[in-house]
């Protein structure tokens, strides 16, 4: 089946790519492994809050409901995306999981294809996020350890861990609130290799994702240096964070050198007995569907210049981690970085529209 353009990904990147595309005239077929329209969102930890307040995580053409200042929930975020998506004038298609994306003979078009269909086109966006591709990574003694290892992705709710020992690996905005959370339940940890590192939430009164904008430092070539300092995303913290780990649980200590059975070897050398270990770490573009195409490297990474691909016209990228800027995979920042792929892609590619069918 021919289409103007293929998006890949239901969640907040592929909505956000499908109401760009439309407006820029093109009739965007947009393909979905679940069955939902959500993304991500149903999946995570039931506490989870946006870092951004409602005014400043709207997608194009559609505000955040309710108080402007406050920071939405897992289950606002939810609603909000499932409206928008009905209201969205684009063919999306729930229960597509696409399995490969092929370029014909002349370079100029994409065969996507998903199981028993496969579709045409000459722009193709993976706007897939990275939620389904976890980075778990393997600390020493991993194999011997007996107690219970998960990924931050697989936390849903303190009730299940009440009395346990736990030890965080990362020192990022959800290692930090998963172990506040759990902390109520159990004796918490949270291992990292630096201090961490704290940015308020608000400053003289006003959202510090405001004042990243209005200062441009939001979108600055030097903002990823700048804000990370080579060490991982700030927190953003209301002034509770902080004030809680100062307490002693959660606390924080220097990355363990190894497990050992069910103990953990600090790096002073003593050891502890621990029952869960969680991977705060992280997840990779979930973008395995492009690996026979050769646009990604060695690390099954996007080869790409913000947001366009430096391996294939027509294909581009939307919703990756500092694709362009701080806000890249968020509900605020997808629906800029939609416009600048695919305004550089049209430049290419224009395509014939209505020939989805």
């Amino acid at each position: 089946m021919d289409a103007d353009i293929v998006i890949i990904g239901g969640g907040q990147a592929g909505l956000a790519t499908a109401h760009v595309a439309r407006a820029l005239g093109l009739a965007p077929v947009l393909l979905e492994a679940s069955r939902s329209t959500a993304g991500s969102w149903p999946h995570y930890y039931a506490s989870l809050t946006l870092f951004s307040p409602a005014r400043r995580s709207a997608l194009p053409g559609a505000r955040f409901p309710g108080d402007p200042d406050g920071y939405p929930t897992r289950d606002e975020v939810i609603t909000y995306l499932t409206g928008y998506a009905e209201r969205l004038d684009a063919d999306i298609r729930t229960g597509h999981r696409v399995v490969k994306v092929a370029a014909d003979s002349t370079g100029r078009r994409f065969e996507v294809v998903e199981d028993g269909q496969s579709f045409s086109a000459p722009i193709v966006i993976a706007a897939t996020g990275a939620f389904g591709r976890p980075y778990r990574p393997e600390p020493p003694g991993l194999e011997t350890f007996s107690g219970i290892v998960l990924h931050s992705s697989d936390y849903r709710r303190p009730e299940d861990f009440a009395g346990r020992r736990i030890v965080i690996v990362g020192g990022g905005n959800s290692a930090v609130q998963i172990g506040i959370e759990l902390s109520g339940q159990a004796r918490v940890t949270l291992a990292t290799r630096h201090p961490l590192r704290f940015m308020p939430q608000r400053l003289l009164g006003v959202d510090m994702h405001i004042w990243l904008q209005r200062t441009g430092l939001d979108t600055a070539g030097r903002a990823r240096r700048l804000l990370t300092g080579g060490k991982g995303t700030p927190v953003l913290d209301t002034g509770t964070y902080r004030a809680r780990i100062a307490t002693g649980n959660p606390d924080r200590r220097p990355m363990f050198t190894r497990l050992d059975g069910d103990d953990v070897v600090w790096q002073d050398g003593t050891r502890e007995h621990i029952d869960v270990l969680l991977l705060a770490t992280g997840f990779r573009p979930g973008v395995e569907y492009l690996t026979e195409l050769g646009a990604l490297d060695e690390h099954g990474q996007p080869k790409h210049r913000h947001g366009v691909s430096a391996t294939h016209p027509g294909l581009g990228y939307v919703g990756l981690e500092w694709q362009r800027c701080f806000a890249s995979a968020t509900l605020r920042g997808v629906g800029a970085d939609a416009r600048h792929v695919l305004d550089h892609l049209l430049k290419a590619h224009r395509p014939r529209r209505g020939r989805a069918a």
